[in-house]
């Protein structure tokens, strides 16, 4: 037998004293080294929440698509759009430096929540059909991201974000999923 003590939370000297056998802490030792994969299995065969209509699916891919599009649209009004107009990236400007670090965050950011739309758009056929004549637009703004944080931008690069925000708001609104700016945080802009 293999003696177990367990001592009461009282001030007494009182000592409760509960014998638990070898097979018993064998078997509670078994019990708690599997209780981990017991949980896992679990977790694993518990079925994964879908939609289960075309209809469900669509209404998905509209939400997560103007999601997506007013990030990177609210980022790119934010923190590029906004600060360039301010004159904020200008040689000698103050905080000049911070401006273009956050406004190529902010390109990288915007490029891929508008990547991410993009696939968001696929799931309904009117959205899809909408922003097709916008996916050129999109790819080419995959390199500004980095011109914007070397201070190289001007006013076609800034114009070619703004465009194509534009445009993806308008192919929003036309297949209905209209698109409002919403500023993501500074940490969300990092990763």
């Amino acid at each position: 037998m293999v003696g177990a003590t367990a001592c009461g939370s009282g001030g007494g000297g009182n000592v409760q004293r509960e014998e638990v056998s070898a097979a018993a802490a064998a078997e509670l030792a078994v019990l708690a080294a599997a209780e981990p994969a017991a949980v896992e299995a679990d977790e694993l065969a518990a079925p994964t929440p879908t939609p289960s209509t075309t209809a469900e699916k669509q209404k998905f891919a509209k939400a997560r698509f103007v999601a997506n599009a007013g990030l990177a649209a609210g980022a790119t009004y934010q923190w590029i759009v906004k600060p360039y107009r301010d004159g904020k990236f200008k040689k000698g400007a103050k905080g000049r430096t911070f401006a273009l670090i956050k406004a190529g965050l902010a390109g990288a950011f915007a490029y891929n929540r508008l990547k991410a739309a993009k696939e968001n758009a696929q799931g309904d056929p009117l959205l899809s059909k909408a922003l097709v004549p916008l996916t050129a637009g999109i790819e080419s703004l995959k390199g500004l991201a980095s011109k914007l944080r070397k201070g190289q931008a001007g006013d076609a690069d800034i114009d070619a974000f703004n465009n194509v925000i534009d445009g993806v708001k308008e192919a929003g609104k036309s297949a209905g999923a209209e698109v409002v700016d919403k500023v993501p945080s500074t940490s969300q802009l990092g990763g």
